[in-house]
């Protein structure tokens, strides 16, 4: 009787399809090639997707990322369950650490608390090739370029 409760929860639960758009920037997580690859979709296929790294050594190198079989543990079923997943998400944000070494056209940084180590705000800053490109959102209305007069 339980597993019929659960069946019905399963079968009224929607199905999950994955939206990607082609030549749109997307970020690889582990355990795939390196945690943090940018990719551009070039092709979509229904058991792999052909993408082009943009960052990083690999550099305009084509690959190819297969679907990821996920079992999930502990379950009390009679039966498994298999989940067939990509392990990429949409790139649309990234951490300050995280943006080292990029040029964006456009930056927006968000500041929901204020930098709190060496240079941040500077690094952050400086990913961007003109000021009319830069965007800076700062919840007191003003925020400090922490510089430490020893690290120099």
């Amino acid at each position: 009787m339980i597993y019929k409760q659960r069946l019905r929860k399963i079968e009224k639960s929607t199905n999950y399809s994955i939206k990607l758009k082609w030549d749109k920037k997307y970020t690889l997580y582990p355990p795939k090639l390196c945690n943090g690859t940018h990719l551009v979709v070039k092709s979509l296929v229904l058991h792999f997707i052909e993408a082009t790294i943009v960052t990083g050594c690999g550099r305009l190198e084509n690959v190819f990322i297969s679907r990821m079989h996920l079992y999930p543990l502990g379950s009390n079923m009679p039966f498994n369950f298999c989940r067939l997943q990509f392990s990429m998400r949409p790139c649309f944000a990234m951490t300050i650490n995280k943006s080292q070494g990029q040029t964006l056209s456009v930056t927006c940084i968000h500041l929901g608390e204020p930098c709190f180590s060496h240079g941040q705000l500077y690094v952050a800053c400086s990913h961007v090739g003109s000021k009319n490109a830069l965007f800076v959102y700062t919840s007191q209305g003003s925020t400090c370029n922490v510089v430490y007069s020893e690290v120099l």
